[in-house]
């Protein structure tokens, strides 16, 4: 039986393969379960975020992951990207 990537609350680690959740797989996984939504799925992560803040810092307040690496490990992945404008200039 394969286990499923789920994270292990609160430490927020993955339950499958004990790295930080969302692992690999886990985005994979999530991908492919919101499809083309990826707004709605930046607002499911943006939610669970918010939780694991709650979390990591009740677990351990003086070694919480700072904010921008937690932003990066739920939300960075999985912002919609804006396409590129040819000529390589700003959006």
């Amino acid at each position: 039986m394969t286990r499923r990537h789920d994270p292990h609350r609160p430490l927020w680690l993955c339950r499958a393969c004990g790295g930080p959740w969302p692992c690999g797989t886990a985005r994979l996984t999530l991908l492919a379960e919101y499809g083309d939504s990826r707004v709605t799925l930046c607002v499911y992560l943006a939610g669970m975020l918010y939780t694991a803040v709650e979390d990591l810092c009740r677990l351990a307040p003086q070694d919480a992951p700072k904010p921008a690496a937690l932003h990066e490990r739920f939300l960075g992945w999985a912002a919609p990207r804006r396409p590129r404008r040819e000529g390589g200039g700003p959006g």
